[in-house]
């Protein structure tokens, strides 16, 4: 044996007598306090003397294992591990090098003291237990993940290794798991550890998780129970703290608000993997199984760390590509494999940002120390400690915590190099290397802004399922600037506002520290009280005091006192009200940052106005802002955060103007261009008695409508009447009756005064003003299912949830009535109309009677019907033939319904497979859209259609509407959407209708248009010059009854009268020969 060396600075080396008689009396005491206090002593003389050298130059190690290994007596293999436990405990905090010789060097310490687990002799196990904690506790996370876990998984896949043992292995495998939790009420310098120590170790569960899933089916159940609890604190290792309810399908609707790094993967990989190479797996699993694993890959920090993962799941989604019976599964997984190839760096294009390497570091560490002196006489030693500081120093620069960069360096080769003092110099000069390396790769991090104050700045990403939304991206706030965040419909505006709102953003400041207000544009509030009691009975704003909430509502306009608006219900508010009602109680609790979601849907131009001013004056607030009003964000926005291609969020200093200066394709935000998003309307169906397209087709004369315990009308004498050229915008301030006016042309609401008539066969296609009312009684349905069920039946089961088709008692009382027809036979009573047949300038019905053979039934004229009182189940039935006649060309099967909403905007991916529950607003809007216009409507009513939209939507939608062959009538505040479309405009105000007629079309708002070309659309054309001409060439104009003429037909001679008479008695005698119950055939002449 060598002798030993002096340490620097040391006490001189002992003889290898002194070291051997300690060891004897070691291992030769009688008693377990004799081995400890001898093995104390013993490492006392090691530390003051030659350190980590004399576990090797006196053998020590050796004889300990040695000694471990005595089966014939107990008492040495008890001070074995006295010994073993005093040297864990003593040796690292003053010799970190003695790291390497217990948990590497020569097959480490380790298994000698998880072997000695499974002793006999309950001394030896608690012996052992103790050193393994006293070590545990002295590692470093670079330790924990370079040396103990090597060690770790050796000892678990060793074959040979006792259940006790694998179970004490499991334990601290579960140990170092745990340590890397978030926990409340630790140190700054704790919690960094534990982040630290997530990020490391999460990268090593590709290894140690399938260990972990092999042992949790171990025959042994103590193996199997603890392999259960390690795996359960492994998954605790995830970035991403959303849980995975009913499996896959869970996942695809899960929101993931945090980077999806290898721990995440790592646990997924098995559960996706045997979905999809399981031949059993259906078409529906196996989309969304390859829909997740494209999604996921996308979210991953870094390719390179996609590359331990995505080999196992490529052939499971190039299986897919080739065996799935469903076209768009297989698309999917085309898709899916393409962005699997650019995560792992197939695609050459793709710059991907390499890891550094550990030998790159250890060469760098080589020359560093050359260039300090050099190493001493441990040259030796040196070779075996390089590889794990090296390790160590990769996994700081990995996961860019570059700061530890000198903390895994100069300990460990401070008693390596001649100079004991040049340590510090080889460390400070491999981290300033790196941290020039690290900009070099992420660039130079940007400087805080001279004189503004932060309140934000996070890093964060944000999926929904399987919709990626944005990818390792940052949110920087400045105090008083005012935020647009702009990006198309399903970006994910508002799902980030809510994110920020529910304090689930990575990064942003909690409601303690800044106190953030979400303004959202679907307010639920009580109908039934007043507004100075809702808002008085709000927790977050009742300190106030009720006197003061009434001062601010009346600077909102809600004006005091027992006849002030603030003593009105909100029940009672138009969308407009409402909103400003949700501003009034966000500025009531006094926000630092205001979340704006849609502010301007539903206000009129005087309270835009006023809002724009508001935000502008208050430089204290902080705001951020989604709205698809260019003039709104023009006026108000001093920065832009736009949603990039690539997943990021840009940031752009100034407005949107200047946002457009610098991107130049965002000019959407400017023009109603549909150069991206394409709307196309069906064509609607023919009218029968309507020729020219000037001619009314539906009619109010003298409306009049006023709300239950309201203290006047909301309408009063309106007539006004459309036609199939009709370009109608209805205006006027919030609250001035337009929704009203709207509804009572639709049949949404019976007016209490006036008469409303329409053609028999008119379809109309409604969104209203709060759109998603449509759908929010269905949003546990995918888009296809919806339209599927709303029309399922032949007709539009929506029309008949209005007010004008439900029955009211009086009319079932009038069902009861008995009728008595004066042809002889008894009064009966009406139970259902069964039919309709053209009858001079009008219809006739056949009434079925209760309890009557349909041979009974009787042909009864429109008149006489709405003359005794039947008027809904008139209206009921014509809705049914106008939705029949406009269904006559639709199919309603998946694929042509996919198609539809493919021409609406909306992806058919997103239509065939997403919940409308998980939908974004613009989506849900799309899919109403839709949904108003499957039956081909003939009158397209809009009430506000603009809110939700996105500009290239909005784009999309207003092309549509120009080129669209039907009538439409809509009402918006947005002043560039109504001066592109209509040419007649109806100023409501205070209850009252104006007409005006006749106006300019502001044709230069669309891209495709032509300067001094006039009007773009034939149908524009003809809407805005038919106002004058209608009155004069037809009776549209007049205040006659709408009368619709049937197709006229040829006068018939002498012989075809008689054909005819003929065929009629043929078919009344063919009707008597029937079995009992058979229809009577229609007495008519018309034989086609």
């Amino acid at each position: 044996m060598s002798p030993p060396i002096m340490v620097a600075n040391g006490g001189p080396p002992p003889s290898e007598e002194d070291v051997h008689a300690i060891l004897d009396s070691v291992f030769g005491a009688t008693t377990s306090a004799a081995s400890i206090d001898a093995s104390y002593a013993l490492c006392e003389l090691l530390m003051n003397s030659v350190g980590f050298r004399g576990l090797y130059n006196y053998g020590i190690l050796d004889q300990i294992k040695k000694a471990a290994a005595d089966k014939k007596s107990g008492l040495r293999r008890e001070s074995a591990q006295n010994l073993l436990g005093a040297l864990f405990e003593k040796m690292p905090p003053r010799q970190p090098l003695t790291q390497i010789s217990f948990l590497l060097q020569d097959g480490g310490m380790l298994a000698i003291a998880f072997d000695a687990l499974a002793d006999k002799g309950t001394v030896v196990r608690d012996a052992a237990q103790y050193g393994l904690d006293a070590l545990f506790s002295h590692l470093s996370a670079e330790a924990l993940v370079v040396g103990l876990l090597p060690a770790l998984i050796g000892y678990l896949t060793k074959k040979s290794a006792k259940w006790q043992g694998t179970v004490g292995a499991l334990k601290m495998l579960q140990k170092t798991a745990d340590k890397a939790k978030m926990e409340v009420g630790v140190t700054k310098e704790q919690a960094h550890e534990a982040d630290f120590l997530r990020e490391s170790m999460g990268s090593k569960l590709a290894s140690l998780i399938p260990i972990c899933e092999a042992l949790m089916h171990d025959l042994k159940g103590d193996v199997e129970k603890q392999a259960v609890a390690t795996m359960t604190s492994l998954t605790t290792l995830l970035s991403n703290d959303d849980t995975l309810q009913k499996a896959i399908h869970a996942l695809s609707q899960t929101t993931f608000v945090a980077i999806v790094t290898s721990p995440v993967l790592a646990l997924l990989t098995p559960f996706l993997e045997r979905t999809l190479n399981n031949p059993s797996t259906n078409q529906e699993v196996l989309r969304q199984s390859v829909v997740i694993t494209e999604n996921l890959t996308k979210l991953v920090h870094d390719p390179i760390e996609a590359r331990t993962f995505l080999p196992k799941l490529k052939p499971g989604v190039k299986s897919v590509l080739d065996r799935a019976s469903l076209p768009e599964v297989r698309e999917l997984a085309q898709r899916a494999m393409g962005v699997m190839d650019k995560a792992m760096g197939v695609d050459k294009d793709i710059k991907i940002i390499e890891k550094t390497q550990s030998e790159d570091v250890a060469k760098l560490l080589d020359a560093e120390i050359k260039n300090n002196g050099g190493v001493g006489s441990d040259a030796d030693f040196y070779k075996i400690a390089r590889p794990y500081i090296a390790d160590m120093v990769t996994e700081d620069v990995n996961h860019r915590q570059l700061d530890r960069v000198p903390g895994s360096i100069a300990p460990f080769v401070k008693e390596l190099l001649k100079n004991r003092e040049a340590a510090d110099a080889v460390s400070d000069a491999v981290h300033k290397f790196y941290v020039a390396e690290d900009e070099r790769k992420y660039g130079v991090p940007e400087k805080e802004d001279d004189g503004e104050t932060e309140i934000v700045n996070a890093d964060f990403s944000l999926a929904y399922g399987g919709m990626l939304l944005l990818s390792h991206t940052n949110l920087r706030l400045l105090k008083g600037h005012r935020y647009g965040l702009c990006g198309r419909n399903g970006a994910g505006k508002s799902t980030l506002m809510k994110a920020i709102a529910s304090g689930k953003l990575e990064g942003f400041p909690s409601q303690d520290v800044l106190r953030t207000c979400y303004v959202e544009h679907n307010q639920g509030e009580d109908a039934d009280i007043t507004i100075l009691d809702f808002m008085v009975k709000d927790p977050t704003i009742a300190s106030a005091g009720r006197e003061h909430i009434s001062e601010v509502l009346a600077e909102f306009g809600f004006t005091a006192g027992p006849e002030g608006r603030q003593s009105h219900r909100v029940g009672s508010l138009s969308g407009g009200w409402k909103m400003k009602l949700a501003l009034a109680r966000a500025m009531l609790q006094k926000a630092d940052v205001l979340l704006l979601d849609e502010p301007t849907n539903h206000l009129d131009v005087a309270n835009i106005a006023w809002l724009e001013q508001y935000l502008k004056s208050h430089t204290d607030i902080t705001s951020l802002i989604v709205s698809h009003d260019s003039g709104f964000l023009d006026n108000v926005t001093t920065d832009i955060y736009h949603y990039e291609p690539g997943k990021k969020l840009g940031h752009f200093k100034g407005n949107l103007n200047a946002f457009v200066q610098v991107r130049p394709e965002a000019k959407a935000y400017y023009t109603l261009s549909a150069s991206l998003v394409q709307f196309k309307f069906p064509p609607p169906g023919i009218l029968s008695g309507v020729k020219s397209q000037t001619r009314a087709i539906i009619r109010m004369s003298n409306v009049s409508y006023q709300y239950p315990k309201a203290p006047k009308p909301s309408l009063a004498e309106a007539t006004c009447q459309l036609s199939m050229s009709s370009r109608v915008a209805v205006i006027g301030p919030n609250g001035a009756g337009k929704s009203t006016l709207i509804k009572i042309l639709t049949g949404e609401v019976v007016p209490t005064a006036g008469r409303v008539e329409k053609h028999p066969n008119l379809r109309i296609g409604y969104i209203k003003q709060h759109a998603l009312e449509h759908v929010e009684m269905h949003l546990e349905k995918t888009p296809n299912q919806y339209l599927q069920w709303r029309y399922a039946n032949g007709d539009d089961r929506e029309v008949f949830m209005k007010q004008t088709r439900i029955l009211s008692d009086a009319d079932k009382a009038q069902m009861e009535k008995p009728i008595d027809l004066g042809d002889g036979k008894a009064p009966r009573q009406m139970d259902a109309l069964v039919g309709r047949q053209k009858w001079k300038k009008s219809f006739q019905y056949e009434v079925q009677w209760k309890g009557w053979l349909p041979k009974y039934n009787s042909q009864v004229s429109r008149e006489t019907l709405i003359e005794w009182g039947f008027d809904k189940l008139v209206q009921e039935f014509d809705d049914h033939e106008a939705s029949r006649e406009g269904l006559g060309y639709r199919e309603l099967q998946p694929s042509v319904i996919s198609k539809h909403f493919d021409d609406l905007g909306l992806d058919p991916e997103i239509a065939n497979h997403n919940e409308i529950g998980s939908l974004s607003g613009g989506q849900k809007v799309k899919v109403v859209i839709a949904g108003a216009m499957w039956n081909n409507p003939h009158l397209l009513v809009l009430d506000e259609p603009t809110n939700f939209l996105d500009r290239d939507s909005l784009g999309g939608l207003a092309v549509a509407i120009r080129d669209f062959k039907g009538g439409v009538v809509m009402i918006s505040h947005n002043e560039e959407f109504v001066g592109a479309l209509a040419s007649e405009q109806w100023h409501i105000n205070d209850g009252r209708m104006t007409m005006k007629g006749n106006t300019a079309i502001s044709t230069d708002r669309f891209e495709d248009s032509r300067p001094g070309s006039g009007l773009t659309s034939g149908v524009a054309s003809t809407a805005a010059s038919s106002q004058v001409s209608s009155a004069v060439n037809t009776d549209a104009e007049d205040n006659s009854p709408l009368q619709f003429r049937a197709k006229k037909k040829k006068k018939k001679t002498k012989k075809e009268l008689k054909e005819t008479e003929v065929r009629r008695r043929l078919r009344h005698i063919e009707w008597l020969n029937s079995p009992k119950g058979t229809p009577h055939p229609p007495d008519t002449d018309d034989e086609e």
